[in-house]
């Protein structure tokens, strides 16, 4: 049965941390994952999905009120941010795509993860959890720090994960 495909990619092609290359069109706004002829299911991220599909809207608020951007195209915290800690992290299990030249794909930038989208979701929170306890290491105040490292130790991220997932719904076939 052939999958749908978004137009556009102009011949343009992907190649994917696994070391298969595909049509950029094989990419559509609806993805999470991207099942591919290696074998593996890649996690799939376009700058056009909220933030709040890793992290509940309250955290990326105050994220955006807490981080300050250096960047004019992108002045707030969103994905792209979330995507560059994961990129920083893991670099050669990260392709980054520039789509800003094709205008039919309905998205700027693409990235494909060596993760499926679960792990990939585990491990933006995991890093996001390491960046705010960075921040509050920095703090004046040390029972903050002792605080919230008390807090997560009974934090539980792929408890959360599954949580959050079921609560957004995320496995179901829905834009995010």
């Amino acid at each position: 049965m052939a999958e749908p495909r978004v137009p556009g990619g102009r011949g343009e092609r992907v190649d994917l941390p696994c070391g298969e290359s595909v049509p950029l069109g094989s990419f559509d706004l609806g993805m999470r994952a991207f099942d591919c002829d290696c074998g593996s299911t890649h996690g799939v991220v376009m700058d056009v999905h909220p933030p709040d599909r890793f992290l509940p809207e309250f955290l990326v608020e105050i994220l955006r009120e807490a981080i300050e951007t250096t960047s004019e195209e992108m002045p707030e915290f969103g994905t792209p941010h979330l995507l560059g800690i994961v990129l920083e992290e893991y670099p050669e299990a990260v392709v980054a795509h520039d789509a800003t030249e094709d205008q039919d794909v309905g998205f700027a930038m693409l990235w494909v993860t060596d993760f499926d989208s679960r792990r990939l979701h585990e491990l933006i929170v995991e890093l996001v959890i390491e960046l705010m306890e960075h921040a509050v290491s920095h703090a004046d105040d040390t029972s903050a720090l002792t605080e919230f490292e008390q807090q997560m130790h009974e934090f539980s991220i792929p408890e959360f994960v599954d949580q959050y997932r079921d609560q957004r719904d995320l496995d179901a076939e829905a834009f995010y």
